[in-house]
């Protein structure tokens, strides 16, 4: 299974989905499905309670989620689990410390007692705590530390929460592997499709017609508009700027990791945004802004932009061009409503989104190119230009 790949993340969707939906909850074959039969523990006595533990816990997290949704409307549920999926995927063995991790990395952020009634919260509270009981005594603290590590606290910007994760991690690796996992989830979750958009366009050879083959028409897309969506495209590209928080911070920080699986995970979100960044930018081309010399324009101007180096770092606002100032104006805002307001402006100004989706591609392709690339200005205290 390609981890980036949309159309794989619509068939784990669709089988875990298949399953949640069953009258009875099968545990045991949806442990399995995110295992691909992997033990947790070499010997087999320890191994059936640790499986047994497991699946205690996919019973707690589908009461605590039951009535909860995505963003765009599916059960939440399936957030963790396909975020334990993805994290199985990149490695070979995990131990129970690991899955739990994964199946309860947003439970402290996500299920909150105001959420539920006074005697379905102590039941919930109860179950846990059972779940812990059962544990090694000494797997549990390291668990909760794990999960403290993971979760961002109010009073946090999201580059605090990301730097003091990378500092806990110096001691636990893990919980930057299964942030990134969390994060993959998060972006291949942008979008409800039968197919990935990708598929019906070769992607390149459209923009090599729109910078070089003289009379091009245009590309013509194969439907209709698609359906509006709560996360449209500049909702969009500030997932894809949190992403390049996370992977720039990582690699400016050089954090130690596990090499292989690492670096499975850090290209799997580099590459899914990549391709994230050439949907937004079809779309936009498809539907939004169709002026054939107007695309070419704003192509030709972007290219200067990156080939001057200027994308590979924060700028300051500068009227000489419409992307510098772009992460310090409209995502890099430490203020949740300002920033709302910047990202729901930038939504109008389509030339902007344009260049802003090859600004991205170019920036994620970096990260696949080079492996000490990382845009400079991007630290924990926001984002701080840099020319």
């Amino acid at each position: 299974m390609a981890l980036y790949d949309l159309t794989e993340f619509l068939k784990v969707s669709s089988v875990l989905n298949y399953n949640l939906s069953a009258t009875s909850l099968n545990r045991f074959n949806l442990l399995r499905y995110i295992m691909e039969d992997q033990q947790l523990h070499p010997d087999e006595a320890e191994n059936r309670e640790q499986k047994s533990i497991s699946m205690e816990t996919l019973n707690y997290l589908f009461k605590a989620y039951r009535q909860k949704r995505r963003r765009l409307g599916p059960m939440a549920i399936l957030h963790p689990l396909r975020t334990s999926v993805l994290f199985c995927r990149a490695f070979e063995h995990i131990s129970l410390n690991d899955l739990l991790s994964l199946l309860l990395h947003d439970v402290q952020e996500d299920i909150r007692a105001a959420d539920y009634e006074p005697g379905y919260w102590s039941q919930m509270e109860s179950q846990l705590q059972k779940i812990y009981d059962r544990m090694n005594p000494e797997m549990v603290p390291h668990l909760l530390r794990r999960l403290d590590g993971l979760t961002k606290s109010d009073e946090e910007s999201y580059f605090q929460y990301i730097d003091r994760l990378l500092t806990t991690a110096i001691d636990d690796p893990r919980l930057v592997q299964v942030k990134l996992a969390d994060r993959l989830d998060n972006t291949l979750d942008m979008r409800i499709d039968i197919h990935d958009p990708l598929d019906e366009v070769n992607f390149f050879e459209t923009i090599f017609q729109v910078l070089f083959q003289y009379n091009y028409k245009g590309h013509l897309p194969k439907g209709s508009h698609p359906p509006a969506s709560f996360l449209n495209g500049s909702k969009r590209l500030y997932q894809l700027f949190k992403n390049t928080v996370l992977l720039s911070l990582i690699r400016k920080n050089r954090v130690m990791m596990d090499k292989a699986p690492s670096e499975t995970l850090f290209n799997a979100l580099a590459e899914a945004s990549l391709k994230e960044s050439q949907r937004i930018l079809i779309h936009l081309i498809d539907f939004h802004y169709t002026d054939v010399r107007r695309q070419r324009r704003l192509l030709m101007e972007t290219l200067e932009y990156c080939y001057s180096g200027k994308s590979s770092m924060v700028t300051r606002p500068d009227s000489r061009h419409q992307l510098d100032g772009l992460f310090y104006n409209y995502f890099g805002l430490i203020d949740k409503d300002l920033r709302d307001r910047q990202i729901d402006h930038l939504y109008q100004n389509k030339p902007l989104m344009i260049q802003a989706s090859v600004a991205f591609i170019v920036i994620f392709l970096s990260f696949l190119d080079n492996p000490q690339f990382y845009v400079r200005g991007i630290s924990s205290r926001g984002v701080t230009p840099e020319l």
